[in-house]
C-alpha cells in the first residue's frame, strides 16, 4: 500500500532552521520568483501560512479557500493540502511540532487545539500588521542563528497564537455555548481524529471522556449540530478521500487502513455518505 507523502520538519529544506521542531520562512524566499504548485500530501506537523499579500488556493481536507491578502491559513498534522501559490506573493510560514510549545500546560494545549481548527482567518490590515510584528521578531531572532534564542522564538510564537485565537471569532461551536463545552467538543473531535481507524463505537469515545452517550451527543450536537456517530462517520468518509486520491491505493487496501475486514460493507457505507462508490468519488475527482 502506498502513504500518504508526509513532508517532515527535519529534511525541509531552509536556512533559517535552528530546530527539527519549528521553521519559519519568509513566502518570498520559498517561491524564489517562481509560482508554487504542490501535489496531494500531508505533514507531521503544524503548518501555518501567513500572507499579508498574494493569490493563489490552498486547499485543506479537499476544501478549497482562495488566498487574499492579511489572511491565514493552517493545518493540523495528518492532514492533507496542497498549496498553489502565486509569485510575487509575501507574508511567512510557519511550521512547528506541538512538542516545541509547553502543551504539558493546559492553557497552550487549548491555544494550540484552536489554532490547528482555524484552517483560514482574516485579520484584516490593521491587525495582521500588528500580528506581523510577533513574525519579524520570530523570524529576526531565527536569523540570528544561536541556539540560545530558541527560548525567545518559543515565547513569541506562544505570543502570536495566543494572540490569533484569543481574537478570532469562535471557529468551532456552531451554536454558541461555554467555554466547557467549546473545550470538551475540541477534545472530542482531537480523540475521533487520532483514534477513528480503530475504534468507531460513541460508547468508547464517552468512556475516553469520562461522560455518559447522553452526555456526548449533547456536547456533538450543541457544538456542531450532529450527533456523535455522524462526526464518526464524517471522520471516516474524510480518511477514506484522503487516500483514495493522495495514493493509488486499492479501495480493499482503503477499507483495511479504515478497519475494515469486509470490503463490500466498506463500499456500501461510502457511497451512503458519498452518493458515490469509492472507485467512483476518485474517478469524479481526477
Amino acid at each position: 500500500m502506498k502513504e500518504i507523502p508526509i513532508r517532515s520538519l527535519s529534511t525541509a529544506a531552509t536556512s533559517l532552521r535552528l530546530s527539527d521542531e519549528f521553521d519559519i520562512r519568509s513566502i518570498e524566499r520559498v517561491l524564489d520568483g517562481k509560482d508554487m504548485v504542490q501535489a496531494l500530501h500531508r505533514h507531521d506537523h503544524y503548518f501555518l501560512l501567513v500572507v499579508t499579500k498574494g493569490e493563489g488556493t490552498h486547499e485543506c481536507d479537499f476544501r478549497p479557500h482562495a488566498i487574499q491578502a492579511h489572511s491565514m491559513y493552517t493545518m493540523r498534522p495528518g492532514q492533507v493540502h496542497r498549496l498553489d501559490l502565486k509569485a510575487g506573493s509575501t507574508g511567512y510560514i510557519l511550521q512547528f511540532k506541538a512538542d516545541f510549545l509547553a502543551t504539558h500546560e493546559q492553557g497552550a494545549r487549548l491555544v494550540l487545539r484552536r489554532a490547528g481548527h482555524m484552517e483560514v482567518f482574516n485579520a484584516g490590515a490593521e491587525r495582521h500588521d500588528e500580528l506581523m510584528v510577533l513574525l519579524d521578531r520570530i523570524a529576526r531572532e531565527l536569523a540570528s542563528q544561536e541556539q540560545r534564542q530558541m527560548h525567545i522564538v518559543r515565547a513569541y510564537l506562544s505570543a502570536f497564537l495566543a494572540d490569533l485565537v484569543l481574537r478570532a471569532p469562535a471557529v468551532t461551536l456552531a451554536n454558541g455555548g461555554n467555554g466547557y463545552a467549546q473545550e470538551r467538543l475540541e477534545e472530542l473531535l482531537e480523540l475521533i481524529e487520532a483514534r477513528v481507524y480503530d475504534t468507531k463505537e460513541v460508547a468508547a469515545y464517552a468512556d475516553l471522556m469520562h461522560l455518559s452517550t447522553f452526555q456526548l451527543n449533547a456536547v456533538a450536537k450543541a457544538g456542531t449540530g450532529r450527533t456523535c456517530s455522524e462526526l464518526i462517520n464524517d471522520q471516516i468518509i474524510l480518511e477514506a478521500k484522503r487516500y483514495l486520491l493522495a495514493t493509488t491505493d486499492q479501495v480493499n487496501q482503503v477499507a483495511d487502513r479504515l478497519g475494515y475486514d469486509d470490503v463490500s460493507y466498506f463500499i456500501r457505507f461510502f457511497k451512503k455518505h458519498t452518493g458515490h462508490t469509492p472507485e467512483g468519488f476518485r474517478q469524479k475527482s481526477a
